[in-house]
C-alpha cells in the first residue's frame, strides 16, 4: 500500500501537474492520473512523457480517472463509452491499471429492478473494454442512511451487496473502491473485511467520523481526517487490507470544511496535514 494524494478530495483546486508537484512536496508516495490531461501530454510526447511526470517527482501512479457517464442518458453513455478504448489503451501504456467510480444507493426515477438492469448491462460493456487492456474497475458503495432517506427507490449500499453486483457483471475484473467511511456507515464489520481477497479491492479511501453522532445519523459531507476521532478503526482496517494482499493507493477523502478552508488559502499545508493524518493510522 502507499499514500496517495487526490487534491480535489481535500478541497484543493489546481491543475493536474500542479497536483503532482503538490503530492511530491507534501511527501505522498503517489498521485492519480487525470486521463484527459495525460492524453494531451501523450499527444506530443507519448506515454513516456506521462511516465516522466511521475518519475521526476518520485511518485507512483494511483488510479486513473473514470471517464464513462454510466448513469446518464443512453446517448451520454454511448458517447463516453466510445472514447473508452483509447483512454484504456493509454492508461495501460503508461502503466496505470486501476480506475474507479461511485454508485448512488438510491434513485428517484428507476425502480430497483430497472436500476439493476441498467447497472449490470452498462458496466458489463465498460468492464469488457477495460479487461482488454488489463484494467481493474473499483465500484464504491455508498453507506449513509441519511443519503437514502426520502428517496423513492433504494439500491445497493453495502460492501457485500457491491461484491454481488461485481459478480453479476461477470467479467472478473470488477471489485471495490473500499471507502472506510461507507464501510462504517453501512454498519459492516472488521470480520467482513477479513473475508476479502486482494482481487476484491481495487482502491482504498480513508476518513474518520464525527464523535457523538449515531452511525445512522452521520451526514456524508461531514467527515474527519483519519485518526482525528478514532470512531472509524482505520489502523485495523489498514492492517486487514494489508493482510489480504491489497497493495494499491490509499487516499483521504474527508469532505472536511475546516480542511477545505485551509486548502483555499494554503494548498501545501492542507496536503501536508492530510499526509500526516495518514501517518497517524499507517
Amino acid at each position: 500500500m502507499f499514500t496517495n494524494l487526490s487534491p480535489g478530495a481535500i478541497g484543493i483546486r489546481c491543475g493536474w501537474v500542479e497536483g503532482l508537484d503538490l503530492a511530491a512536496r507534501a511527501g505522498f508516495a503517489g498521485a492519480d492520473v487525470a486521463i484527459g490531461d495525460a492524453a494531451r501530454v501523450a499527444a506530443s510526447g507519448g506515454a513516456a512523457a506521462v511516465q516522466a511526470l511521475f518519475a521526476e517527482r518520485g511518485l507512483r501512479m494511483g488510479g486513473w480517472s473514470f471517464p464513462v457517464r454510466w448513469n446518464g442518458t443512453e446517448t451520454e453513455f454511448q458517447q463516453s463509452l466510445a472514447a473508452l478504448p483509447a483512454q484504456a489503451r493509454l492508461a495501460a501504456e503508461i502503466g496505470c491499471f486501476r480506475t474507479a467510480t461511485w454508485v448512488p444507493s438510491w434513485s428517484d426515477e428507476l425502480t430497483r429492478q430497472e436500476y439493476f438492469s441498467r447497472f449490470v448491462g452498462r458496466f458489463r460493456q465498460i468492464a469488457e473494454i477495460l479487461a482488454q487492456h488489463g484494467h481493474r474497475l473499483g465500484l464504491e458503495f455508498i453507506g449513509p442512511r441519511t443519503l437514502r432517506a426520502g428517496k423513492r427507490h433504494g439500491f445497493v449500499h453495502t460492501m457485500d451487496g457491491m461484491l454481488l453486483l461485481a459478480c453479476a457483471i461477470g467479467t472478473g475484473n470488477v471489485g471495490l473502491l473500499f471507502d472506510g467511511w461507507h464501510w462504517y456507515t453501512c454498519r459492516s464489520t472488521l470480520d467482513d473485511v477479513r473475508q476479502l481477497t486482494a482481487a476484491d479491492v481495487v482502491q482504498v479511501h480513508l476518513n474518520d467520523a464525527p464523535a457523538g453522532v449515531d452511525v445512522l445519523d452521520q451526514l456524508d459531507n461531514v467527515r474527519c481526517l483519519p485518526g482525528e476521532t478514532g470512531v472509524i478503526p482505520n489502523r485495523e482496517l489498514l492492517q486487514i487490507l494489508r493482510d489480504v494482499g491489497y497493495d494499491g493507493p490509499v487516499t483521504v477523502e474527508p469532505f472536511n470544511r475546516a480542511l477545505q478552508e485551509i486548502a483555499a488559502q494554503d494548498p501545501l499545508r492542507a496536503a501536508i496535514l492530510t499526509r500526516e493524518s495518514l501517518e497517524r493510522v499507517w
